[in-house]
C-alpha cells in the first residue's frame, strides 16, 4: 500500500485514553487544539489541527480519524500514537476486516 494511502486509513480511538491525556495537561479541548497546531508547525513549518468539534466526537464517540490526523493528535499531547488507538484496532486490521 503507498504510503499516502497509510496516511489516509482510518482508525477508532480509544477516547477515555485521549481525554485523560488532555487532562493531564489540563487543557481544555481548544488547548488542545492550539497545542497540536504548535506541535505541527514545530515539526514541518505547517499550522495543522484538529477541531474541537473532533475532539469532543473522539473523546465522547470515539470517531474514526485518518492515521495521519492520529499523528497530529500525538504530537499535540507528546505522547506515543499507540497509546491513543482502541484496544483491539490494530489487530483486527492486520486479519483484514473492513474498516
Amino acid at each position: 500500500m503507498p504510503p499516502d494511502a497509510d496516511l489516509a486509513r482510518r482508525v477508532r480511538l480509544d477516547g477515555l485514553a485521549v481525554r485523560r491525556y488532555r487532562h493531564d495537561h489540563g487543557w481544555s479541548p481548544r488547548d488542545l487544539v492550539a497545542a497540536i497546531a504548535a506541535a505541527s508547525f514545530a515539526a514541518s513549518g505547517l499550522r495543522r489541527t484538529l477541531t474541537p468539534n473532533q475532539i469532543q466526537a473522539i473523546e465522547e464517540r470515539e470517531e474514526q480519524i485518518t492515521y495521519d490526523e492520529l499523528l497530529l493528535l500525538a504530537d499535540g499531547l507528546a505522547c506515543d500514537p499507540s497509546d491513543l488507538i482502541a484496544e483491539g484496532e490494530m489487530s483486527s486490521r492486520r486479519r483484514g476486516r473492513p474498516n
